[in-house]
């Protein structure tokens, strides 16, 4: 008598598994996140064969050419890369509908075709036509570009056994299936069979695969967030649909840092690298105008100059709002308790709403100087003294604290006109500004109080 398939519950949020249905997660602490899963029973007496043939070798015995990096011919895409794509990784590149997944896949596809061989496109969204009218927008046809309208997984490992490509690139993952699980495509345990056997697919024949991948509202990629740990690279586009600008950022990457970002332009002729963000970010700034600074804050290796906006108008209600876009909301509760407790603002009824302009999104403690004169300006509707640079962290008894490659920040200020920066006592006496403080006057203050007193 045959044996019935086990029925479990899983996480769609994080992938942990249940034999019962539970209305909130344990581990990531969602609810209604649970649906149903079969798995079908193992049969015993029967060895599972090895799906590779692997042998230990000594190091010394890897050739070098196994691990190589391939150019994409782009030096913001190499750099967030660490220098280009590892051969035989998998990459997945995650991103709202419509930001540019596709198109960047297409573009990366035809790269590879024109220098490095022949790549596989598998998409389970379009149809082979609606992907060719894409690649002749982009100008990305190509002799050695295939084109596959696949969502069986089973199907697409045939025809990479016929095209023996390159590069493989799924789009998307919640689109592809394995029929010999009893589920529907989407589902996380579709998700992480498929990412599981395209990974020993691309660590067995030495295939680079890239995957596309949708994200929640909360955005981070759908499905299980074990499916970030299996593979060996994340990238997550950022930026709004409505603006001509993508921020791609690295959250994972075994081959290199993931401090980078790549800032690509959204052309007819698809993403093109954007060379000089800090006149983008900079762009429409009013100097004169109450709630606005210009902190300097560091993505990876490179400096960008920001604007933050700030608003602080009078609550209507009980409890004020605090609205933080594109840095950390805790961070900026911590900047208005210091001015609270430090400086004696009355900001306890007050509504405050800062903003980072761009869209950018700011982690950088840098950043808290600007912040914190932002919201001092608004509050006293008057605006900045003259063009500034503000750098600085904000302790909790309002020292400022010094930051890192001050010298980039500063020198990326005087390339777009600025004339004055403001920076923590501490960094000066540390730094070596020679070449800096000639061209342009450096203000050294050692607490937030003091800061304020230049600035206004």
């Amino acid at each position: 008598m045959a044996k019935k398939a086990k029925v479990v519950y899983v996480c769609d949020h994080c992938g942990y598994e249940s034999v019962k249905w539970l209305g909130c997660c344990p581990v990531c602490n969602e609810w209604n996140t649970f649906a149903e899963q079969k798995i079908a029973p193992a049969v015993k007496g029967v060895m599972r064969e090895s799906p590779t043939q692997s042998e230990a070798r000594s190091v010394k015995e890897i050739a070098l050419h196994e691990g190589e990096r391939v150019s994409l011919k782009d030096d913001e895409l190499d750099l967030i890369f660490g220098g280009g794509i590892v051969a035989g990784s998998v990459i997945l590149l995650g991103g709202e509908p419509g930001i540019g997944k596709s198109t960047l896949l297409t573009q990366i596809a035809s790269i590879f075709a024109t220098h490095y061989g022949r790549v596989l496109y598998a998409t389970g969204e379009e149809s082979v036509k609606q992907v060719r009218l894409r690649a002749m927008r982009l100008d990305a046809e190509r002799d050695d570009f295939y084109l596959l309208a696949e969502n069986n997984l089973s199907v697409v490992f045939e025809n990479v056994g016929k095209v023996a490509p390159k590069l493989l690139i799924i789009d998307s993952i919640q689109t592809l299936y394995d029929d010999a699980l009893d589920s529907i495509s989407g589902s996380v345990g579709q998700i992480r069979e498929c990412t599981a056997q395209l990974l020993q697919l691309a660590k067995r024949e030495q295939l680079t695969v890239m995957i596309a991948g949708h994200v929640t509202k909360e955005g981070v990629i759908a499905g299980p967030r074990l499916l970030e740990h299996m593979v060996d690279v994340v990238m997550y586009f950022e930026g709004r649909r409505y603006q001509d600008y993508r921020i791609l950022r690295g959250v994972k990457n075994r081959f290199g840092s993931t401090n980078e970002v790549a800032l690509l332009e959204m052309t007819e002729k698809g993403l093109l690298p954007f060379h000089n963000p800090s006149a983008l970010f900079l762009a429409e700034r009013a100097a004169a105008a109450p709630g606005s600074a210009v902190g300097a804050v560091m993505e990876g290796t490179r400096p960008f100059l920001v604007e933050f906006q700030a608003l602080v108008t009078k609550t209507s209600f009980g409890n004020p709002r605090r609205l933080a876009t594109g840095i950390e909301y805790n961070r900026l509760l911590l900047i208005i308790a210091v001015l609270e407790k430090v400086l004696g603002l009355a900001l306890g009824y007050q509504d405050v709403y800062v903003n980072v302009a761009g869209g950018l999104k700011i982690d950088d403690p840098a950043s808290d100087l600007a912040v914190a004169a932002a919201v001092v300006s608004s509050f006293r509707n008057i605006p900045l003294k003259g063009n500034t640079v503000l750098l600085g962290e904000v302790g909790l008894s309002g020292e400022l604290r010094s930051v890192g490659e001050a010298e980039k920040r500063l020198r990326e200020g005087l390339k777009f006109g600025f004339k004055r920066f403001m920076i923590p006592s501490f960094l000066y006496e540390k730094r070596d500004f020679t070449g800096i403080d000639d061209k342009a006057e450096i203000i050294r203050v050692s607490s937030l109080r003091e800061a304020l007193q230049h600035i206004f």
